[in-house]
């Protein structure tokens, strides 16, 4: 693959996994700022990549490049106590007066309501305040009172409910500790704003959403975690509660950590689930994080291992083309980006590089490598902030996510891939598919089109499971709270099986069937098929009737995952009849093919489900050993 880098030879006596030391971090810094600097503009204010623009135009993305590849050169050079022996600031100094320069031929846009420079800014701040010794320090009074001129724009400007909140903290704070004017009241809005969307357990929602559905996503962490622990760290003397705030912040990361530990898999992969993935190993941030406010219960080689795992799959995978990142996972892949996504989005990733502020002696890269939470043992752990079921497998290294929380309903569409399935992994993408078969459950109506997941309601359910119901709709028109119909869902895990089991509720009519599907595999040939289980790139997959279907097979489709060309995934069909009807499935994805008797047709040996109309249990048996119960009212 044409990565367009050059890295240090592997250590792989003190990173006996995945060979990465600082120096690779290093390097990988460097080598990104190489990369860009053919793409700076005359006047050093834009890095301009071309490409596909964003819904903010041109210009917002030249500024996105500058603005994304400064925060990388701040945390490159603040690491090393201002080192900058490729001169990496410079061009930064140069663009930063010269963008923000009224009426100059590369001025940035201002910033203005809901605006995507307001982003930026917060890069820009958090940058300027790392290298202030070595770059704002070194500015005129006059030059700094343009910087602040600029940046004062967000003072008088209405942010989006969400995340955002937290740049205009930023930016306010930045310039209160420069000593000009600026907006005491968004510090104190975005702090509280925080505090109504935290849920528990170390999980914030992003934004109260109009009330209409909730998204938990990495966003938790990137943002919601690594500002205000920064924010606190640079108003520590400006700010009497500050400290108070760090130790919430560090009980709240601590509790995050638990769950966000077991969403790397042994491939270095985080779980494919929620926007914006292709700012890809920035998800890392808050393990160091965690490190460097010591807010974690992992071991530092722990840590390092799962970070540099990260930054070494997508770097090995083709993330990278000639020395810029794409738009997609590993290669190129439009259809997972979203509208606000330009050029240089995915330099986002620069996030990841707050681990280098850790200092060169710091055991998070002394110490050697050991293997990640999800590598040592099998976990099985529910996350009751967003509603998830986290399983994991170690001897196949897949993370898992049950999603029972996470659904993004706030304006009508078809189903959000990245929020609305059931399941999602480490080594597996959902299909971006119009009707969506890969692990969703749907009512098909008459034509044989799929109900959407709505709006998820949480359930109570037993230990070790989780549970949800939604009102299922089939097109735009159509509102959850008007439907004739419920679904409820409960699953459960062990040694890379589900239980699935499914109720729904409504007067069915004639033809009216339910289909439920299981992972999707991708693949450079189409996946093969052998007994129910498909099987593609070292990982095999499979979905069984346990209770109420009476039919399957296997969909196949192209051009629509982001690891490969072809993709396939098995389903499981059914009749609806009656008011109230239960459904059971045994769905697998693992790195070796499951047992399967009698006759290699299942890979079960026993089950039994009950329904007194209130509350529902179901128990499976699986050939390997594992017992499989839910148990849940609806």
């Amino acid at each position: 693959m044409a990565t367009g880098f050059t890295m240090p030879a592997p250590d792989f006596d003190l990173s006996p996994i995945t060979g990465w030391t600082r120096e690779h971090w290093l390097a990988f810094a460097d080598q990104q700022l190489f990369a860009v600097r053919p793409y700076f503009s005359p006047r050093k204010a834009l890095v301009r990549l071309g490409g596909r623009p964003s819904s903010s135009g041109v210009l917002s993305d030249g500024m996105e490049g500058f603005a994304r590849t400064f925060l990388l050169a701040a945390f490159r050079v603040a690491g090393e106590g201002g080192g900058d022996p490729h001169g990496h600031l410079p061009p930064y100094r140069d663009g930063l007066l010269e963008g923000t320069r009224i009426g100059g031929p590369e001025a940035w846009l201002p910033i203005t309501d809901r605006s995507q420079p307001m982003v930026e800014a917060a890069s820009i701040v958090l940058g300027l305040q790392l290298t202030k010794p070595w770059l704002w320090d070194t500015l005129t009074g006059d030059e700094q009172a343009q910087v602040a001129a600029w940046l004062q724009g967000s003072s008088r400007s209405v942010c989006v409910d969400n995340n955002w909140v937290l740049f205009q903290v930023m930016i306010a704070e930045f310039l209160a500790g420069a000593g000009f004017e600026h907006n005491a009241d968004q510090i104190e809005h975005g702090l509280d704003r925080l505090e109504d969307w935290y849920v528990g357990g170390g999980w914030y929602r992003d934004g109260d959403n109009h009330g209409t559905g909730d998204f938990f996503d990495y966003y938790c962490g990137w943002a919601m975690h690594l500002y205000p622990i920064l924010w606190a760290e640079f108003a520590a003397d400006r700010h009497p509660e500050a400290d108070a705030r760090l130790d919430t912040c560090r009980t709240r990361l601590a509790a995050f950590l638990e769950d966000h530990a077991t969403f790397f898999g042994s491939n270095g992969a985080p779980v494919f689930q929620g926007r914006s993935l292709i700012y890809r190993y920035a998800a890392v941030a808050p393990l160091f994080m965690g490190e460097a406010i010591c807010a974690t219960s992992l071991n530092p080689g722990q840590t390092r291992r799962m970070a540099s795992g990260a930054a070494k799959y997508f770097l090995d995978g083709g993330a990278y083309h000639r020395g810029l990142p794409t738009l997609g996972w590993l290669g190129a892949f439009e259809p997972m980006t979203q509208e606000y996504s330009g050029p240089a989005s995915p330099y986002w990733t620069s996030k990841a590089f707050v681990g280098l502020l850790l200092p060169a002696d710091h055991p998070v890269w002394t110490a050697v490598e050991e293997p990640s939470p999800v590598e040592a043992a099998d976990i099985l752990k529910y996350a009751e902030g967003p509603n998830y079921l986290l399983h994991s497998t170690a001897a196949d290294g897949i993370a898992r996510l049950l999603n029972h929380g996470s659904d993004k309903y706030y304006s009508p569409g078809p189903d959000d891939p990245l929020y609305r399935r059931l399941a999602y992994s480490s080594h597996t993408t959902p299909l971006f598919t119009d009707d969506p078969v890969d692990n969703h459950f749907a009512v098909l109506d008459g034509a044989g089109a799929p109900s959407r997941r709505a709006r998820i309601h949480r359930l109570n359910a037993g230990r070790g499971q989780a549970a949800s119901w939604h009102a299922p709709v089939w097109n735009d028109a159509d509102h959850p709270s008007e439907s004739r119909w419920r679904v409820a869902t409960a699953t459960t895990a062990a040694g890379g099986y589900e239980l699935r089991v499914h109720v729904v509720e409504g007067q069915a009519g004639s033809g009216l069937t339910v289909r439920d599907g299981g992972y999707a595999l991708a693949g450079v040939h189409p996946a093969e098929a052998r007994t129910g289980v498909i099987s593609a790139g070292g990982l095999h997959a499979g979905i069984w009737p346990l209770h109420g279907y009476t039919g399957g097979g296997i969909f196949h489709a192209e051009g629509v995952s982001p690891l490969e060309k072809h993709a396939a995934c098995g389903y499981v069909e059914g009749r609806l009849s009656g008011t109230r009807r239960c459904f059971a499935s045994l769905v697998y994805l693992g790195g070796e093919p499951p047992a399967l008797v009698p006759a290699g047709v299942v890979p079960f040996a026993d089950f039994e489900i009950h329904d007194d109309g209130r509350r529902v249990r179901a128990c499976v048996t699986v050939v390997s050993g594992q017992v499989l119960e839910v148990s849940f009212a609806f």
